[in-house]
């Protein structure tokens, strides 16, 4: 357990998990770095909906563990890689939460990428 506060998301700051409707594709430089159709659609708060891609459906050859890290009061410790191929703009790109806070659990084996550090984050279908 850390001894950060944990802030459990309520009225003033919800945070919901859904299942994506559709394929989520990322690329870098011309590379697909994931392709998943179990995506997952966080919302939290007044923020733009975020793609978290489980890690068997990304290219993790691709990506370095980066030493940056940071911390979310929602979601507990947050740490990063980055994607080589995206040069300095790919540096940091991904983020995980690894062992998040039992509220937002379901996102513990996924990725997320900064939609400014990767060429594009597309959903196909549903």
């Amino acid at each position: 357990m850390t001894d950060k506060p944990v802030r459990i998301p309520g009225p003033d700051h919800p945070i919901t998990i859904t299942p994506t409707a559709g394929r989520v594709v990322v690329r870098v430089a011309g590379i697909t770095i994931a392709d998943s159709d179990a995506a997952l659609t966080l919302q939290e708060a007044s923020y733009a909906p975020v793609q978290y891609i489980p890690r068997q459906h990304v290219d993790m050859a691709r990506l370095e563990r980066s030493a940056h890290a940071t911390y979310c009061p929602y979601k507990g410790d947050c740490s990063y890689f980055s994607i080589p191929a995206g040069g300095e703009r790919g540096r940091n790109a991904v983020w995980s939460y690894e062992a998040p806070y039992a509220a937002v659990a379901a996102i513990g084996a996924y990725l997320s990428f900064y939609p400014d550090r990767v060429d594009s984050i597309e959903i196909i279908g549903p």
